[in-house]
């Protein structure tokens, strides 16, 4: 028991204060622990009057009386308050708070954004049904997965030239380094192949989901269910695998064969091969030096001319001769004046203005991604374009076209000058239905040019 209980609790409460104000408490903190201080001392204070009085002697006064404050010892003794004082609760992240007791414990507080806490760290918490169905996305070959909604083939086209078509071209023939999405079929077993919508994917689940999941580029899952249908009707119709009166939808979704779909095979590396590359590697007899034996042959990777798409090799210049004219025959006089006159424009139209056909040259250069002319040319998204004046239309060898273009030819149309120029200047509202989505040439001289490098090119 101490000999001065008054002041060993003056003590006590000064330290408690002292303590509370040294931490940084709160100020309801620091009134509980004073409360407990206060309680602390009168206890002490009745605890020393119910003890036995004690008569000290003359030497302990006399000892006693320079001493003012309590040894240290029993500073210490100084009984401690009921209970704790309460941490504070202080806000560390989003909402969550900390009582910074060593615990690692989260009281969440009040608010808009406040989750039960998951987990072993207590973050986070649990995603909500509506948050997992935005990321639900996938569809399966069987279309499993699809949306309601249909699009037909026109309408895609609309949607395709808005959205995608600075990138993939109008008929989804790629500009410059862009990605072509039709043309390529039957190129698979060659050295270097096209791989298209068309021509290569299995299945048309993948086109989809890839459409609607990551397109248009920069605006990923802005276009509504309807459009990514449409858009995926008219990238078939570009590959040649529907009809232009085709409209996809959930129900003719599995109507749609992919010319792909068996030609691929189950990955089996991991069985077959692992085991070759995965052993222990062999460290003898490597060779002294490696070389370079073979490079590789295609470098088209990167357009070289912004005007000019990656890997088309631009046309050679046009060598128009003049045809030597033969000397007069007594039969050539003989001949009846109308079999001259009408000889006459033709001839006419058969030999071009060179400086014309130069200038075509150029304008074409706005074809090239569809068409070709001159030797050796082949059909690509478009017709070969030899000899199409004075040829029906839709008569071109090896090449499906539209039932609108063909439809046209059947009925008698001829490209002539007349309806070359007609056409070309506004190919959607002269043939209203036809595949080709150019805009047109606006210009009357880039029209006639065209035309004179097309007749060089019979």
């Amino acid at each position: 028991m101490s000999k001065f209980p008054n002041q060993l609790a003056l003590v006590s409460l000064v330290g408690v204060s002292a303590i509370a104000l040294a931490v940084g408490m709160s100020e309801r903190a620091a009134h509980k622990a004073a409360e407990a201080a206060h309680e602390a001392a009168l206890h002490a204070e009745a605890t020393a009057k119910s003890a036995v009085p004690h008569e000290p002697a003359a030497a302990e006064v006399a000892d006693a009386a320079p001493a003012e404050e309590a040894p240290a010892e029993e500073v210490a003794e100084a009984p401690a308050p009921d209970a704790p004082a309460e941490p504070v609760a202080v806000a560390v992240v989003d909402g969550a708070t900390d009582k910074l007791d060593g615990q690692g414990d989260t009281d969440a507080m009040t608010g808009e954004d406040t989750a039960a806490a998951q987990g072993k760290f207590g973050l986070g918490r649990a995603a909500l049904p509506e948050e997992v169905a935005a990321w639900n996305l996938d569809i399966m070959p069987d279309g499993t997965g699809l949306p309601d909604g249909e699009g037909d083939v026109w309408t895609g086209e609309e949607v395709f030239a808005d959205n995608c078509a600075v990138c993939h071209g109008d008929f989804a023939e790629g500009v410059d380094n862009w990605p072509k999405l039709a043309g390529g079929m039957d190129t698979l077993d060659r050295e270097d192949p096209l791989k298209t919508v068309g021509s290569y994917w299995p299945y048309l689940s993948t086109a989809f989901d890839y459409v609607r999941r990551s397109m248009p580029f920069g605006a990923a899952q802005t276009m509504s269910d309807d459009d990514v249908y449409a858009m995926v009707a008219y990238i078939l119709y570009s590959n040649d695998l529907v009809d232009d009166d085709f409209v996809l939808s959930k129900e003719t979704f599995l109507e749609v064969e992919m010319p792909n779909a068996d030609g691929f095979i189950v990955d089996d590396r991991a069985e077959t091969e692992l085991g070759l590359f995965s052993a222990e590697p062999c460290m003898e007899n490597c060779k002294e030096s490696v070389e370079i034996t073979m490079r590789a042959a295609v470098l088209d990777v990167t357009p070289e001319d912004a005007g000019v798409p990656a890997g088309t090799a631009e046309a050679e210049p046009v060598q128009v001769a003049a045809a030597a004219e033969p000397a007069a025959t007594p039969e050539a006089e003989a001949a009846p004046a109308a079999e001259e006159v009408a000889a006459a424009p033709a001839a006419a139209a058969d030999t071009p203005d060179p400086e014309l056909v130069a200038a075509g040259e150029k304008v074409f250069k706005k074809c090239q991604a569809c068409h070709q002319v001159g030797e050796g040319a082949v059909n690509k998204v478009g017709p070969t374009l030899n000899g199409i004046v004075g040829r029906a239309a839709g008569a071109g060898e090896g090449f499906k076209y539209s039932k609108v273009m063909a439809g046209a030819g059947a009925d008698g149309l001829v490209w002539t000058d007349e309806t070359l120029t007609e056409y070309l200047t506004n190919p959607k509202a002269y043939l209203k239905g036809n595949r080709m989505s150019f805009a047109g040439l606006k210009k009357a001289e880039d029209t006639a040019a065209v035309i004179a490098y097309l007749k060089a090119h019979p």
